[in-house]
């Protein structure tokens, strides 16, 4: 039941990105970078050396 809102929010992200056809790199780049700040952000909490690996490769 959990993952209802997850499924219908990425299924209203992707409908969103056939409106705007011009912008949707943009939005997409945007999303893109909202995960990796997040990502960033829960490193602080859990720290983990494959967290530190992957923050290295995102930002290459």
């Amino acid at each position: 039941m959990a993952a209802a809102p997850r499924k219908f929010s990425l299924m209203l992200f992707l409908w969103l990105l056939t409106l705007h056809t011009a912008a949707s790199g943009r939005v997409y780049a945007a999303y893109g970078g909202m995960y990796v700040v997040t990502a960033l952000l829960w490193l602080r909490s859990v720290v983990s050396y494959f967290d530190w690996l992957g923050a290295l490769v995102a930002f290459c």
